[in-house]
């Protein structure tokens, strides 16, 4: 089973699929795995800053994004084997992987490897494409949305970030474009996809609205 939710950043993605993988894991003998995929990218994005690639060269990602050994366990993204998992959040990481996730060829690096990752699994996987282009054909397919204040105000809350609530807000409007623009893989609400504004919803109600949407 596959489990697909997109949405723009801040929307509650990243903590409702991984809520719904740990509630569902049990219920009839199912093991459901995580998938962040923007994690996949800012794995990608560290790996090119510390090997000093020029991350505006998009010829030198490519070729090395190729040659990157990364893989998925439990909710953890391991590069070469180096759990890099709480490195992934910081503001020079965000400021990079949205224009490096819109490189196409990328961005087929990625998709690839999240299906691969979904062979013989029941997963959760959140990202910008995974119900348009990933997974387009999985029932259970879901578009969480909130207002740019409600985003920014999650963000400055989660005290991952050294920038202020206004300067988080301008970044998050920044990143909606550049997500909405990609040439391949742009944010935005397929048909037959459930859309849900989380602005004003707690995660728990969240959680309750998808699950009776969820035939487990």
């Amino acid at each position: 089973m596959v489990i697909a939710i997109d949405g723009p950043a801040g929307s509650g993605k990243s903590t409702i699929a991984k809520l719904l993988a740990e509630k569902f894991t049990g219920r009839g003998g199912q093991e459901f795995t995580y998938i962040n995929s923007g994690n996949l990218y800012r794995a990608i994005t560290l790996a090119c800053i510390r090997a000093k690639i020029d991350l505006r060269d998009s010829e030198k990602v490519l070729e090395f994004a190729k040659k990157l050994n990364i893989s998925y366990k439990k909710t953890e993204v391991f590069l070469d084997g180096e759990d890099v998992t709480p490195l992934l959040h910081t503001d020079e990481i965000d400021r990079h992987a949205a224009p490096l996730s819109a490189i196409v060829p990328v961005r087929h690096i990625v998709n690839d490897l999240i299906r691969r990752l979904a062979q013989g699994r029941d997963i959760v996987v959140e990202g910008r494409d995974m119900t348009t282009v990933v997974f387009p054909d999985t029932p259970y397919r879901f578009y969480l949305d909130a207002s740019a204040d409600s985003r920014a105000k999650r963000r400055f809350e989660q005290g991952v970030s050294n920038l202020s609530l206004q300067e988080i807000k301008t970044t998050i409007l920044q990143r909606d474009e550049i997500d909405k623009n990609k040439a391949e893989g742009s944010l935005k609400i397929a048909d037959g996809v459930r859309y849900l504004d989380t602005s004003d919803l707690t995660i728990i109600q969240v959680y309750d609205k998808l699950k009776v949407e969820i035939d487990l």
